[in-house]
């Protein structure tokens, strides 16, 4: 088994933790602004070394509340970074609360056949989210003492003045209370995004991918994980929370990488001298992306690269086409059904299961609105067994470095030091995060590409630990 990553919980001075029967959900936050150290020695003029930075790079305002933790990235690295919000006229994060969310209530609204009760709420919804204030959930909704422990420094302000990550990830809480999703009565553990999920899946696209899927079997066996690797990193392009919205999807192609650390991805994932250990794999997306990351699953298992494998989910629907538990079988069902060598990858998944080689879990850490670094004991303990992390999209990657405006070429390794394993990073650029570039790439995405941080169009392999 590899090395670890510095296994620290990731907290700092000023915070207290409480500790449930699963470890609890890390640092609790308190109101006062809380100040790292400030020995990283990031630079605060960072952005200007990017040339002509974006409207798109939201900011904390000056004089704002800078609070790190709930919502706002890693705990005590206020000096580092500005927490993005989505205050900032034209930035990426604005038009996601002010544009995405609106057309995502609508389109779930017609996804399925809800009754008044749900019309109402989700009308109480589409309101708040239109310039109205922060309301926290029902006192009798489900987690409901938890969502408030994350809301309080939040809840009576606007949706575009707290930390993206945080509204994000309570929007689509929001939207599942809306619709009755942990109520009871018919509506309860209805997926609302199942329709889109369930067209993507009889999608061409995922037609091309088995084929795809199917030639990477018959490639040299030491072409094959770099194969599994990229295609794994080109699904991350499949995100129905971009193609929900009339002309918003991410288009077609594939990302070029811009960081490329497969050879380092390949070393960590050798078995050492004790053979195979067990691999995690944090999924993001269903349908494309997720049979993608099934495949590439099985081949670590067949090759003798994983005794085992962990595959974490969602608990809940979150942000649209992030993968649950039924969706993994749905992508195991597609893939048994595909052609030749797809079928195989399909079947063997199916048996890897029923054995335990495969085990699936849904921790209720990966729908809260906080970093890596604030992941409670029982998960931390979990991955901290692992040879190797995973870790896949755009959504895991803010919560591993912490969802600030960090300069580009910021090292990725320290900023992820809290992370209990060895771990690789599989992402397109979907978002304003972005870490570990050279400083050429930047100046060379900044002078050719208006909006590179968010278009889809570059993607990262990125590797610490080990």
């Amino acid at each position: 088994m590899r090395g670890r990553v510095g296994g620290g919980a990731g907290g700092g001075a000023g915070q207290d933790r409480r500790e449930g029967p699963t470890g609890g959900y890390g640092p609790r936050v308190r109101p006062h602004r809380h100040r790292g150290t400030g020995t990283r020695g990031t630079r605060r003029d960072g952005n200007a070394r990017e040339g002509k930075t974006r409207v798109n790079a939201a900011l904390t305002p000056d004089g704002e509340d800078g609070t790190a933790g709930v919502g706002g990235g890693r705990p005590g690295a206020d000096d580092e970074a500005p927490v993005i919000r989505g205050n900032i006229p034209g930035s990426f994060p604005r038009s996601v609360l002010e544009e995405r969310h609106p057309a995502l209530v609508d389109r779930v609204r017609r996804s399925f056949p809800y009754g008044a009760e749900q019309q109402r709420a989700l009308d109480v919804l589409l309101t708040e989210i239109d310039g109205g204030d922060i309301t926290p959930l029902p006192a009798d909704a489900h987690e409901h003492e938890q969502w408030a422990e994350w809301g309080y420094p939040h809840h009576g302000r606007r949706w575009l003045d707290v930390p993206f990550l945080w509204a994000e990830s309570f929007f689509y809480r929001r939207l599942l209370e809306a619709v009755s999703h942990f109520g009871p009565g018919p509506w309860r553990g209805l997926d609302p995004f199942a329709p889109v999920k369930h067209a993507e899946l009889r999608s061409g696209g995922v037609d091309t991918l088995l084929e795809v899927l199917h030639d990477l079997g018959a490639r040299p066996a030491e072409d094959r994980l770099r194969a599994f690797l990229l295609a794994s990193v080109q699904a991350n392009r499949a995100d129905l929370s971009f193609e929900m919205i009339s002309g918003g999807g991410l288009g077609e192609g594939e990302a070029a990488l811009v960081v490329d650390e497969i050879t380092a991805a390949r070393e960590l994932l050798e078995p050492g001298p004790e053979g195979p250990g067990t691999v995690a794999v944090i999924a993001d997306n269903s349908g494309r992306e997720l049979i993608a990351d099934l495949a590439l699953i099985d081949h670590l298992l067949v090759h003798g690269l994983a005794g085992r494998v962990a595959l974490h989910v969602k608990p809940a629907p979150y942000y649209v086409s992030d993968a649950v538990l039924a969706d993994v079988m749905h992508g195991v069902r597609r893939l048994s059904f595909g052609p030749g060598r797809a079928a195989g990858i399909g079947e063997r998944l199916w048996e890897a299961i029923g054995t335990g080689r495969l085990t699936i879990s849904a921790h209720p850490f990966f729908c809260a609105p906080l970093s890596f670094a604030e992941m409670p004991a029982d998960l931390r303990a979990g991955l901290a067994e692992c040879s190797v992390t995973l870790l896949k999209g755009d959504l895991n990657y803010r919560r591993l470095v912490g969802d600030r405006l960090w300069p580009a070429t910021t090292p990725f390794a320290p900023l992820v030091a809290h992370f209990p394993s060895p771990l690789v990073a599989l992402r397109l650029l979907k978002s304003d995060v972005v870490t570990g570039l050279s400083a050429g790439t930047v100046n060379r995405l900044t002078a050719t590409e208006d909006g590179w941080r968010i278009s889809g169009a570059h993607a990262v392999v990125q590797t610490a630990g080990g």
